[in-house]
Protein backbone atom coordinates (compact mmCIF):
# COMPACT_ATOMS: atom_id res chain seq x y z
CA UNK A 1 0.00 0.00 0.00
CA UNK A 2 2.76 2.46 0.95
CA UNK A 3 4.59 1.86 -2.30
CA UNK A 4 1.40 2.49 -4.27
CA UNK A 5 0.68 5.72 -2.38
CA UNK A 6 4.23 6.96 -2.89
CA UNK A 7 4.04 6.18 -6.60
CA UNK A 8 0.77 8.14 -6.80
CA UNK A 9 2.25 11.10 -4.89
CA UNK A 10 5.11 11.26 -7.40
CA UNK A 11 2.72 11.22 -10.34
CA UNK A 12 0.18 13.89 -9.43
CA UNK A 13 0.19 15.13 -13.02
CA UNK A 14 -1.72 11.95 -13.90
CA UNK A 15 -3.41 11.19 -10.56
CA UNK A 16 -5.25 14.49 -10.08
CA UNK A 17 -6.88 14.68 -13.55
CA UNK A 18 -7.83 11.00 -13.23
CA UNK A 19 -9.53 11.58 -9.87
CA UNK A 20 -11.23 14.69 -11.25
CA UNK A 21 -12.71 12.62 -14.10
CA UNK A 22 -13.84 9.93 -11.64
CA UNK A 23 -15.40 12.53 -9.35
CA UNK A 24 -17.19 14.17 -12.27
CA UNK A 25 -18.50 10.79 -13.46
CA UNK A 26 -19.75 9.91 -9.97
CA UNK A 27 -21.50 13.25 -9.61
CA UNK A 28 -23.05 12.96 -13.04
CA UNK A 29 -24.42 9.49 -12.35
CA UNK A 30 -25.95 10.05 -8.94
CA UNK A 31 -26.62 12.35 -6.00
CA UNK A 32 -23.30 12.77 -4.19
CA UNK A 33 -24.54 15.13 -1.46
CA UNK A 34 -23.66 12.49 1.15
CA UNK A 35 -19.96 13.09 0.39
CA UNK A 36 -20.15 16.37 2.35
CA UNK A 37 -19.86 14.29 5.52
CA UNK A 38 -16.39 13.16 4.40
CA UNK A 39 -15.00 16.67 3.90
CA UNK A 40 -13.66 17.10 7.45
CA UNK A 41 -11.97 13.65 7.65
CA UNK A 42 -10.30 14.10 4.26
CA UNK A 43 -9.29 17.65 5.18
CA UNK A 44 -7.48 16.38 8.26
CA UNK A 45 -5.92 13.53 6.25
CA UNK A 46 -4.72 16.12 3.74
CA UNK A 47 -3.19 18.65 6.15
CA UNK A 48 -1.95 16.73 9.22
CA UNK A 49 0.60 14.44 7.48
CA UNK A 50 2.08 17.44 5.70
CA UNK A 51 2.73 19.07 9.09
CA UNK A 52 4.53 16.03 10.53
CA UNK A 53 7.47 16.52 8.17
CA UNK A 54 7.55 20.34 8.46
CA UNK A 55 10.95 21.46 9.80
CA UNK A 56 9.77 24.33 11.98
CA UNK A 57 13.10 24.70 13.77
CA UNK A 58 14.85 25.49 10.47
CA UNK A 59 13.28 28.96 10.53
CA UNK A 60 15.51 29.98 13.42
CA UNK A 61 18.76 28.95 11.77
CA UNK A 62 20.87 31.41 9.81
CA UNK A 63 20.29 32.08 6.14
CA UNK A 64 19.82 34.64 3.40
CA UNK A 65 17.53 37.28 4.87
CA UNK A 66 17.17 39.07 1.53
CA UNK A 67 15.82 35.87 -0.07
CA UNK A 68 13.18 35.56 2.65
CA UNK A 69 12.15 39.23 2.45
CA UNK A 70 11.88 39.21 -1.35
CA UNK A 71 9.91 35.97 -1.30
CA UNK A 72 7.34 37.11 1.24
CA UNK A 73 7.07 40.54 -0.40
CA UNK A 74 6.06 38.81 -3.64
CA UNK A 75 3.76 36.44 -1.75
CA UNK A 76 1.82 39.08 0.16
CA UNK A 77 2.35 42.44 -1.58
CA UNK A 78 1.96 41.31 -5.21
CA UNK A 79 0.36 37.89 -5.78
CA UNK A 80 -2.90 38.47 -3.81
CA UNK A 81 -3.60 41.65 -5.79
CA UNK A 82 -2.59 39.95 -9.04
CA UNK A 83 -5.06 37.11 -8.45
CA UNK A 84 -7.75 39.56 -7.35
CA UNK A 85 -7.25 41.68 -10.48
CA UNK A 86 -7.36 38.72 -12.86
CA UNK A 87 -10.33 37.32 -10.93
CA UNK A 88 -12.15 40.62 -11.37
CA UNK A 89 -11.50 40.54 -15.12
CA UNK A 90 -12.89 37.03 -15.56
CA UNK A 91 -15.29 36.48 -12.67
CA UNK A 92 -16.67 39.88 -11.66
CA UNK A 93 -20.22 38.43 -11.79
CA UNK A 94 -19.19 35.18 -10.07
CA UNK A 95 -17.81 36.23 -6.67
CA UNK A 96 -17.17 32.70 -5.41
CA UNK A 97 -15.09 31.92 -8.48
CA UNK A 98 -13.14 35.07 -7.66
CA UNK A 99 -12.80 33.75 -4.12
CA UNK A 100 -11.33 30.48 -5.40
CA UNK A 101 -8.72 32.29 -7.49
CA UNK A 102 -7.88 34.58 -4.58
CA UNK A 103 -7.52 31.65 -2.17
CA UNK A 104 -5.21 29.93 -4.64
CA UNK A 105 -2.97 33.00 -4.43
CA UNK A 106 -3.14 33.63 -0.70
CA UNK A 107 -1.51 30.62 0.98
CA UNK A 108 2.03 30.24 -0.39
CA UNK A 109 4.38 27.29 -0.23
CA UNK A 110 3.87 23.63 0.43
CA UNK A 111 6.00 20.54 0.72
CA UNK A 112 6.30 20.69 -3.06
CA UNK A 113 8.20 23.97 -2.71
CA UNK A 114 10.99 22.03 -1.03
CA UNK A 115 10.81 19.05 -3.38
CA UNK A 116 10.89 21.05 -6.60
CA UNK A 117 13.68 23.29 -5.28
CA UNK A 118 15.71 20.15 -4.70
CA UNK A 119 14.94 18.78 -8.17
CA UNK A 120 16.09 22.09 -9.70
CA UNK A 121 19.32 22.10 -7.61
CA UNK A 122 18.25 25.17 -5.65
CA UNK A 123 18.90 26.06 -2.01
CA UNK A 124 16.72 23.61 -0.10
CA UNK A 125 17.49 25.11 3.33
CA UNK A 126 16.11 28.48 2.21
CA UNK A 127 13.08 26.73 0.67
CA UNK A 128 12.31 25.14 4.04
CA UNK A 129 12.31 28.55 5.74
CA UNK A 130 10.14 30.02 2.98
CA UNK A 131 7.67 27.18 3.44
CA UNK A 132 7.24 27.61 7.19
CA UNK A 133 7.15 31.42 7.11
CA UNK A 134 4.85 31.60 4.09
CA UNK A 135 2.46 29.00 5.46
CA UNK A 136 2.18 30.73 8.84
CA UNK A 137 1.77 34.25 7.44
CA UNK A 138 -0.62 33.08 4.73
CA UNK A 139 -2.84 31.30 7.23
CA UNK A 140 -3.04 34.37 9.47
CA UNK A 141 -3.55 36.89 6.66
CA UNK A 142 -5.95 34.95 4.41
CA UNK A 143 -9.15 35.93 6.27
CA UNK A 144 -8.06 39.59 6.32
CA UNK A 145 -7.30 39.65 2.58
CA UNK A 146 -10.60 37.94 1.75
CA UNK A 147 -12.51 40.37 3.96
CA UNK A 148 -10.69 43.40 2.54
CA UNK A 149 -10.87 42.44 -1.14
CA UNK A 150 -14.12 40.47 -1.37
CA UNK A 151 -16.01 41.36 1.79
CA UNK A 152 -18.55 43.39 -0.16
CA UNK A 153 -19.46 40.52 -2.52
CA UNK A 154 -18.74 37.31 -0.58
CA UNK A 155 -20.69 36.41 2.51
CA UNK A 156 -18.24 35.59 5.29
CA UNK A 157 -17.96 35.69 9.05
CA UNK A 158 -14.40 36.71 9.91
CA UNK A 159 -14.43 34.90 13.25
CA UNK A 160 -15.71 31.72 11.60
CA UNK A 161 -13.00 31.79 8.93
CA UNK A 162 -10.30 32.34 11.57
CA UNK A 163 -11.76 29.41 13.52
CA UNK A 164 -11.63 27.23 10.41
CA UNK A 165 -8.02 28.29 9.76
CA UNK A 166 -7.18 27.27 13.32
CA UNK A 167 -8.79 23.86 12.84
CA UNK A 168 -7.41 23.33 9.35
CA UNK A 169 -3.87 24.68 9.82
CA UNK A 170 -2.71 25.37 13.34
CA UNK A 171 -4.24 22.38 15.12
CA UNK A 172 -2.75 19.94 12.57
CA UNK A 173 0.53 21.89 12.74
CA UNK A 174 0.69 21.46 16.52
CA UNK A 175 -0.29 17.79 16.34
CA UNK A 176 2.11 17.19 13.46
CA UNK A 177 5.02 18.78 15.30
CA UNK A 178 4.19 16.75 18.43
CA UNK A 179 4.13 13.58 16.30
CA UNK A 180 7.45 14.47 14.73
CA UNK A 181 9.15 15.07 18.10
CA UNK A 182 7.65 11.86 19.55
CA UNK A 183 8.91 9.74 16.64
CA UNK A 184 12.37 11.33 16.78
CA UNK A 185 12.50 10.68 20.54
CA UNK A 186 11.38 7.05 20.16
CA UNK A 187 13.78 6.32 17.33
CA UNK A 188 16.21 8.97 16.08
CA UNK A 189 16.43 11.61 13.37
CA UNK A 190 17.92 9.28 10.77
CA UNK A 191 15.29 6.56 11.23
CA UNK A 192 12.54 9.19 11.21
CA UNK A 193 13.92 10.69 7.99
CA UNK A 194 14.38 7.34 6.26
CA UNK A 195 11.46 5.24 7.51
CA UNK A 196 8.64 7.58 8.52
CA UNK A 197 9.08 10.93 6.72
CA UNK A 198 8.54 9.56 3.17
CA UNK A 199 5.21 7.99 4.18
CA UNK A 200 3.44 11.09 5.49
CA UNK A 201 3.36 13.04 2.19
CA UNK A 202 1.81 9.95 0.59
CA UNK A 203 -0.99 10.06 3.17
CA UNK A 204 -1.44 13.77 2.47
CA UNK A 205 -1.77 12.97 -1.24
CA UNK A 206 -4.59 10.56 -0.42
CA UNK A 207 -6.39 13.38 1.39
CA UNK A 208 -5.84 15.75 -1.55
CA UNK A 209 -7.26 13.23 -4.00
CA UNK A 210 -10.26 12.65 -1.74
CA UNK A 211 -11.05 16.35 -1.51
CA UNK A 212 -10.58 16.83 -5.27
CA UNK A 213 -12.95 13.90 -5.91
CA UNK A 214 -15.55 15.41 -3.57
CA UNK A 215 -15.22 18.89 -5.12
CA UNK A 216 -15.80 17.56 -8.65
CA UNK A 217 -18.59 15.20 -7.61
CA UNK A 218 -20.48 18.05 -5.96
CA UNK A 219 -20.06 20.34 -9.00
CA UNK A 220 -20.64 17.74 -11.74
CA UNK A 221 -24.23 18.74 -12.50
CA UNK A 222 -23.26 22.41 -12.70
CA UNK A 223 -20.39 21.64 -15.09
CA UNK A 224 -22.68 19.49 -17.26
CA UNK A 225 -25.01 22.44 -17.61
CA UNK A 226 -22.15 24.79 -18.58
CA UNK A 227 -19.11 22.80 -19.83
CA UNK A 228 -17.39 25.98 -20.99
CA UNK A 229 -16.90 26.73 -17.29
CA UNK A 230 -13.73 24.60 -17.25
CA UNK A 231 -12.07 26.68 -19.97
CA UNK A 232 -13.33 29.85 -18.30
CA UNK A 233 -11.47 28.81 -15.12
CA UNK A 234 -8.31 27.46 -16.73
CA UNK A 235 -7.53 30.62 -18.73
CA UNK A 236 -7.17 32.98 -15.72
CA UNK A 237 -5.29 30.28 -13.79
CA UNK A 238 -2.75 29.96 -16.62
CA UNK A 239 -2.38 33.75 -16.62
CA UNK A 240 -1.74 33.86 -12.87
CA UNK A 241 0.94 31.17 -12.99
CA UNK A 242 2.61 32.57 -16.13
CA UNK A 243 2.92 36.06 -14.61
CA UNK A 244 4.06 34.62 -11.28
CA UNK A 245 6.82 32.54 -12.86
CA UNK A 246 7.97 35.44 -15.03
CA UNK A 247 8.04 37.96 -12.19
CA UNK A 248 9.79 35.65 -9.73
CA UNK A 249 12.36 34.59 -12.32
CA UNK A 250 13.27 38.20 -13.14
CA UNK A 251 13.50 39.22 -9.46
CA UNK A 252 15.51 36.11 -8.62
CA UNK A 253 18.04 36.74 -11.37
CA UNK A 254 18.36 40.40 -10.39
CA UNK A 255 18.56 40.11 -6.62
CA UNK A 256 19.68 36.66 -5.49
CA UNK A 257 22.35 34.00 -6.02
CA UNK A 258 21.41 31.01 -8.14
CA UNK A 259 20.33 28.62 -5.36
CA UNK A 260 18.29 31.19 -3.46
CA UNK A 261 16.73 32.49 -6.69
CA UNK A 262 15.40 29.03 -7.57
CA UNK A 263 14.08 28.60 -4.03
CA UNK A 264 12.38 31.98 -4.31
CA UNK A 265 10.65 31.03 -7.56
CA UNK A 266 9.22 27.85 -6.06
CA UNK A 267 8.57 29.66 -2.77
CA UNK A 268 6.25 32.07 -4.56
CA UNK A 269 4.73 30.04 -7.39
CA UNK A 270 3.94 26.86 -5.42
CA UNK A 271 0.76 27.68 -3.54
CA UNK A 272 -0.55 25.57 -0.68
CA UNK A 273 -3.59 24.44 -2.64
CA UNK A 274 -4.41 21.80 -0.03
CA UNK A 275 -5.11 24.47 2.59
CA UNK A 276 -6.81 26.75 0.03
CA UNK A 277 -9.08 23.86 -0.93
CA UNK A 278 -9.83 23.05 2.70
CA UNK A 279 -10.71 26.68 3.49
CA UNK A 280 -12.92 26.98 0.40
CA UNK A 281 -14.90 23.86 1.10
CA UNK A 282 -15.13 24.21 4.90
CA UNK A 283 -15.45 27.95 5.60
CA UNK A 284 -17.89 29.18 2.95
CA UNK A 285 -20.75 26.71 3.07
CA UNK A 286 -22.50 25.58 -0.11
CA UNK A 287 -21.07 28.47 -2.14
CA UNK A 288 -17.57 27.28 -1.31
CA UNK A 289 -17.91 24.49 -3.88
CA UNK A 290 -17.48 27.07 -6.67
CA UNK A 291 -14.25 28.28 -5.07
CA UNK A 292 -13.13 24.68 -4.50
CA UNK A 293 -13.54 23.90 -8.21
CA UNK A 294 -11.13 26.72 -9.12
CA UNK A 295 -8.56 25.51 -6.58
CA UNK A 296 -8.92 21.90 -7.75
CA UNK A 297 -8.17 22.89 -11.34
CA UNK A 298 -5.15 24.90 -10.14
CA UNK A 299 -3.52 21.62 -9.06
CA UNK A 300 -3.21 20.54 -12.69
CA UNK A 301 -1.41 23.69 -13.77
CA UNK A 302 0.76 23.96 -10.66
CA UNK A 303 2.14 20.42 -10.74
CA UNK A 304 2.69 20.35 -14.51
CA UNK A 305 4.29 23.80 -14.66
CA UNK A 306 6.63 23.00 -11.75
CA UNK A 307 7.92 19.96 -13.62
CA UNK A 308 8.46 21.98 -16.80
CA UNK A 309 10.24 24.79 -14.97
CA UNK A 310 12.88 22.38 -13.64
CA UNK A 311 13.96 21.74 -17.23
CA UNK A 312 14.60 25.45 -17.83
CA UNK A 313 16.47 26.35 -14.62
CA UNK A 314 19.86 25.67 -16.21
CA UNK A 315 19.13 28.15 -19.01
CA UNK A 316 17.55 30.74 -16.73
CA UNK A 317 20.00 30.66 -13.83
CA UNK A 318 23.10 29.00 -15.26
CA UNK A 319 24.64 25.64 -14.37
CA UNK A 320 25.23 24.50 -10.83
CA UNK A 321 28.60 25.76 -9.59
CA UNK A 322 31.11 22.95 -9.25
CA UNK A 323 33.35 23.29 -6.21
CA UNK A 324 36.86 22.25 -7.20
CA UNK A 325 38.98 20.48 -4.59
CA UNK A 326 41.77 22.56 -3.17
CA UNK A 327 45.08 22.02 -4.97
CA UNK A 328 47.55 19.97 -3.00
CA UNK A 329 50.45 22.01 -1.72
CA UNK A 330 53.80 21.13 -3.23
CA UNK A 331 56.85 20.81 -1.01
CA UNK A 332 59.35 23.59 -1.47
CA UNK A 333 62.95 22.46 -1.87
CA UNK A 334 66.25 23.04 -3.66
CA UNK A 335 66.79 21.49 -7.08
Amino acid sequence: MWKLLMVISKNLVVAIPTVMVLGFAAGALGNMAWLKGLIIPFTFLMVYPMMVTLKIREVFSGGNIRAQVVTQAVNFAIIPFLTFGIGWLFFRDQPYMMLGLLLAGLVPTSGMTISWTGFAKGNVAEAVKMTVIGLTLGSLLTPLYVKGLLGATVSMNLATVFQQIGLIVFLPMALGYATQRALVAMYDKQIFAERFAPRFPALSTLGVLGIVFIALALKARTIMGAPQMLVQILVPLVMVYAINYSLSTVLGRMLLPRGEAIAMVYGTVMRNLSIALAVAINAFGANGSDAALVVALAYIIQVQSAAWYVKFTGRLFGPVAVVKPAAQSQPVGNN
